[in-house]
């Protein structure tokens, strides 16, 4: 297996696994001319984040975003781990640990105080993952307006 960016012209190759992630979430009809632009502004170079992908041979079976951030009570950047997602076959295999790990350290080379993420509260099987990385469970309680 490989991590490395998603090159712009890979991010065709990506859109299934946006696809699923989003129906994880629910999204009842995810639109890949969307996905497609979106995703896209985080191929490397980007100073808004970086699309890491896993690759097992020339297949793409995973996928995470990073999106630079901040701190302002750190007053420090961070890397915001804001999407993941490992295809069904690809499961299972330590992909989702690996991408976790590349997020971390490239993280860490831009020189952030942290790699912070999110998850679904009944997301166990996420959580199992992200609890064997050392990571501290956050007692945050999130919220979102929807503006649109």
């Amino acid at each position: 297996m490989e991590i490395r960016p998603i090159r712009r012209d890979e991010v065709p190759l990506a859109l299934p696994l946006f696809a699923g992630y989003q129906r994880f979430y629910e999204v009842e009809d995810p639109n890949d001319e969307a996905n497609l632009a979106f995703f896209s502004r985080f191929c490397d170079p980007s100073e808004e984040g970086l699309l890491l992908g896993a690759w097992e041979g020339d297949d793409l079976v995973g996928f995470a975003n990073i999106y630079w951030t901040f701190s302002s009570t750190a007053a420090r950047d961070i890397g915001l781990m804001n999407d993941l997602f490992v295809s069904d076959r690809a499961r299972r295999q330590g992909v989702g640990r690996a991408l976790i790990d590349a997020c971390a350290e490239a993280a860490r080379a831009r020189g952030c105080a942290s790699l912070d993420w999110e998850t679904a509260p009944d997301n166990r099987t996420a959580q199992r993952v992200y609890d064997a990385t050392g990571a501290s469970r956050s007692e945050w309680v999130a919220y979102s307006i929807p503006l649109t």
